[in-house]
């Protein structure tokens, strides 16, 4: 039998590691269990001399932002409940359906067991915490508000996913009916048009503009589907990698940013996302210029905004007020400089920030409303304009071949 190496907790709080054989894992966590352990890790040997990289493998799964918001809802009722952190964390990871969760939530566990902070141990686990998560938890720890802390961030997290399900849901049936739609017309193009293209030939009849341009787009992809096929996989790796670089990844941004129809609706996304970060922070504790470090890490992707505040986390550094120090980025509007005044001289910053974002909030909750509205009759009329042009344009010369055939 396979023997495998464990780390348990006992009802004291003891931790114990050892090793035992067992049939297979599930025996052997039944096995402990039935002795009053909580389970904080379990390895094969074989597992285990391999090192870093079976542990690289175990973690190759994804932690999807819904199973985040669900772990911290757990978490968080369990310590508010009077449940020890320790004990919480091994039974979140003891019962987690994803194993890429559940290894690091059985390594943040032992980590803590050994005497580290649940911010520290978090930190650990980049690709499953972000920033947001290590400061709000070390916030949560420094007040001794951890369970209340742990609460925000649920909700600030299920406020993000809710948000981005929202702009899913808008744009899931406009992308399917696209492409559905020009699967059909390419079809056509590749499939039918070349038959009457043959006969047009035959009968040596004067095509018109329109039948020419559709017989030569058609004769095109064709003939040169494959180099199509290569200059669009080379052309997204060279933008790929064209993005990866800090000037590339400024000038997609601004380019996203100055988009004629859907700047606004980009911009207060990005608006909702860095007030709603910033108001959660603030709300847990933590100073307004480690809010705007964090915010700087979050907004990686986006360096227009990152770059805004870095600067604002300087002038404000120097001594400028936070409303002064946002209002001379440039970036964010009168309106949320103007509102943030409010707050500073009111001393409730953190509510006006909170305001702040429900208003950005509905302003994306309203875009996609009207965007869900109207899509669907310009889908409707442009793709019905292609797809006619392409059918009249072999209309046109078989009504021409009727005429010849008539006299």
């Amino acid at each position: 039998m396979p023997r495998f190496i464990y780390t348990v907790q006992d009802s004291e709080g003891n931790v114990t590691t050892g090793s035992m054989e067992s049939e297979d894992e599930d025996s052997l966590v039944t096995t402990l269990q039935n002795k009053g352990y909580f389970i904080l890790s379990i390895q094969s040997e074989k597992e285990s001399a391999k090192g870093l990289f079976a542990l690289r493998r175990k973690r190759g799964g994804k932690v999807s932002g819904r199973e985040l918001v669900f772990f911290g809802e757990q978490i968080a009722t369990l310590v508010a409940g009077g449940v020890p952190l320790v004990r919480a964390l091994s039974l979140l990871a003891e019962n987690s359906e994803n194993k890429a969760l559940q290894t690091v939530l059985f390594q943040v566990t032992k980590d803590v067991s050994a005497g580290s902070t649940l911010s520290k141990a978090l930190e650990k686990h980049p690709d499953v915490f972000d920033d947001i998560w290590i400061s709000l938890v070390a916030a949560g720890e420094v007040s001794g508000q951890l369970p209340l802390v742990l609460r925000q961030i649920t909700k600030y997290k299920e406020m993000q996913e809710e948000i981005k399900n929202k702009i899913i849901t808008a744009f899931a049936y406009p992308t399917v009916l696209f492409f559905l739609s020009m699967g059909v017309l390419f079809y056509f193009v590749i499939f039918i048009v070349p038959v009457f293209a043959q006969i047009f030939n035959d009968f040596g009849l004067k095509l018109p503009f329109i039948t020419k341009m559709v017989m030569a787009f058609s004769y095109t992809i064709q003939n040169y589907w494959l180099l199509m096929v290569v200059c669009a996989i080379g052309g997204y790796w060279a933008f790929k990698v064209y993005t990866k670089t800090e000037a590339g990844l400024l000038s997609w941004n601004k380019f996203l940013f100055s988009l004629p129809a859907i700047s606004g609706f980009i911009k207060n996304m990005q608006y909702e996302r860095c007030l709603t970060t910033m108001s959660t922070l603030l709300k847990s504790g933590v100073s307004i210029i480690n809010s705007l470090s964090v915010l700087e890490a979050a907004f990686k992707k986006t360096p227009i905004v990152q770059n805004a505040l870095k600067k604002a986390k300087n002038d404000i550094t120097g001594g400028k007020t936070i409303s002064e120090s946002f209002r001379r980025t440039g970036v964010f509007p009168a309106f949320v400089t103007d509102m943030m005044l409010m707050g500073e001289e009111s001393g409730k910053l953190p509510d006006m920030v909170d305001v702040l974002s429900n208003f950005y909030k509905e302003q994306i909750n309203q875009f996609l409303r009207r965007f869900s509205a109207i899509i669907d009759p310009i889908l409707m009329l442009g793709i019905g304009s292609i797809i006619g042009t392409v059918v009249m344009s072999v209309y046109i010369p078989i009504f021409q071949l009727s005429q010849i055939k008539g006299g």
